[in-house]
């Protein structure tokens, strides 16, 4: 282990702390300072305009289902990748980390180039089936799997490769199935990288701005999401009313997150 002196420690940690202050805690706390400059009021007259509490809840319902959608491709997708050897296994762990490295605008544009119903390259089949993609609720949530689909992936996948198949070769050997294996043996070892990253993935749904502006059309209570409408307010000077709802969304995100931490237990992952 590297041994350094002390002033060097002390000059890391003000390094450290300056980083996340200034990146993180600085910008929050603009944000919870402007949505309260004048009290409580104005914050829950925002809030009771239909048009908030339609792209709030809009936004939540996408986010969930994008969340339920995630959870279970990303927990078959881990179990495939470390369990399993298979042609183009490399590739398709590539792939998973694409949504980390190109950004939501370049995601919805693909998705409006593909599924767009006049000139994609199956939107006017998929309509034709009486679906509709692109400017509807399958376009975001589909745009929102896209954006937070590696979240569950890489936190499960490390946890399969540190516990090992060895309790499920053992149940597979005294008759268990694959169903029976996964619920009493895998899924009990993984629970809390599960948890986590259905965490990760919800906060990182809810706060979905580029690719859900692309597909959604931005239409006021039918396809307006939360964070749109925090840009809505912002270009219209209501400063007030964007940065409540972006508080809200930013509180929902951390409140998720620190109760995760606090009831995960403190041996890790595994117990």
């Amino acid at each position: 282990m590297l041994e350094v002196s002390t002033p060097v420690k002390w000059l890391l940690r003000v390094i450290a702390v300056g980083y996340v202050f200034f990146l993180v805690a600085w910008p929050v706390e603009t944000i919870i300072k402007t949505a309260f400059s004048d009290g409580v009021g104005p914050l829950l007259d925002v809030f009771s305009e239909p048009a908030t509490v339609h792209a709030l809840l809009l936004t939540l319902e996408i986010a969930v289902q994008a969340v339920l959608i995630n959870l279970v491709f990303g927990v078959t997708i881990s179990i495939l990748l470390v369990r399993y050897e298979f042609p183009g296994k490399r590739l398709l762990s590539a792939l998973i980390d694409l949504p980390m490295s190109v950004s939501p605008i370049v995601v919805g544009l693909a998705l409006l180039l593909v599924y767009n119903g006049r000139d994609g390259w199956f939107g006017p089949t998929v309509e034709e089936w009486g679906l509709r993609i692109i400017f509807s609720g399958t376009g975001m949530i589909m745009a929102t799997c896209f954006v937070a689909l590696p979240l569950v992936i890489r936190e499960v996948v490390p946890v399969l490769q540190e516990i090992g198949d060895d309790q499920e070769q053992a149940a597979r050997s005294l008759g268990a199935n694959f169903r029976q294996t996964f619920w009493r043996i895998t899924l009990p070892s993984i629970r809390w990288a599960v948890v986590y990253g259905v965490v990760l993935s919800l906060a990182r749904s809810l706060g979905e701005f580029g690719a859900v502006k692309v597909v959604s059309g931005n239409v006021i209570n039918q396809t307006q999401t939360a964070t749109l409408l925090v840009e809505s307010k912002y270009q219209s000077f209501d400063q007030p009313g964007a940065y409540s709802i972006a508080f809200v969304l930013a509180f929902i995100s951390v409140l998720c997150i620190v109760v995760v931490s606090l009831l995960r237990p403190k041996e890790g992952h595994l117990k």
